[in-house]
């Protein structure tokens, strides 16, 4: 089912806004609409992002609370940082 979305803008910016779209090829209800679904799509992908970090989080709890949770002092989390990132630039260079 459809829904109709209303709103008021100035004359002028209507106007001018007009006449963009239809410069595209395109009314200016084809544009509202076509913004309305690619922030409807952002969202979705915002939601999805959410739903996999709060997943994660929890098998991170999880794995501390079962006790196979290691844990790396500062200077080795460095360090294996360090790593990923240089295997990840010379990816690009190959």
């Amino acid at each position: 089912m459809d829904t109709r979305i209303q709103f008021r803008v100035d004359d002028e910016i209507k106007r001018l806004a007009q006449q963009m779209a239809e410069s595209q090829g395109r009314t200016l209800s084809d544009a509202c609409r076509e913004l309305t679904e690619q922030m409807a799509e952002q969202q979705r992908k915002a939601l999805s992002h959410d739903s996999w970090l709060t997943e994660q989080v929890n098998l991170a709890f999880d794995k501390y609370d079962s006790g196979k949770a290691s844990f790396l002092d500062n200077d080795s989390a460095k360090a294996r940082m360090a790593e990923r990132k240089a295997k990840i630039r010379n990816r690009g260079q190959q």
